[in-house]
């Protein structure tokens, strides 16, 4: 296949790499359905784009958090080494104690 002078390549954005320790995989095994695969989802988008539409730098301590429901992700950026880390993942009520 040939390529037009005016078509560019696409650019391949690096894919961050997400990472959640044991006690966040077993808060999320307690979620029922449908936040639990809402949550997967919305987990796995965080490595192509860890800034999505809503997200919100948290005040008053590091992370940044985005909504999913009634629960919120927290995780922190570590833009130089691309990674997500989840600091945790919890209904609203709870998740900023």
């Amino acid at each position: 296949m040939k390529l037009s002078s005016r078509s560019k390549p696409k650019e391949r954005r690096m894919a961050y790499k997400i990472i959640i320790e044991k006690r966040i995989i077993k808060i999320l095994a307690e979620i029922d359905e449908p936040y639990h695969s809402a949550i997967e989802k919305a987990l796995y988008n965080l490595s192509d784009n860890p800034r999505p539409a809503g997200y919100k730098k948290l005040k008053g301590r590091d992370g940044y958090r985005i909504r999913v429901g009634y629960y919120r992700i927290v995780y922190d950026i570590l833009d130089k080494m691309l990674i997500v880390k989840i600091l945790t993942i919890g209904n609203r009520k709870d998740v900023y104690d």
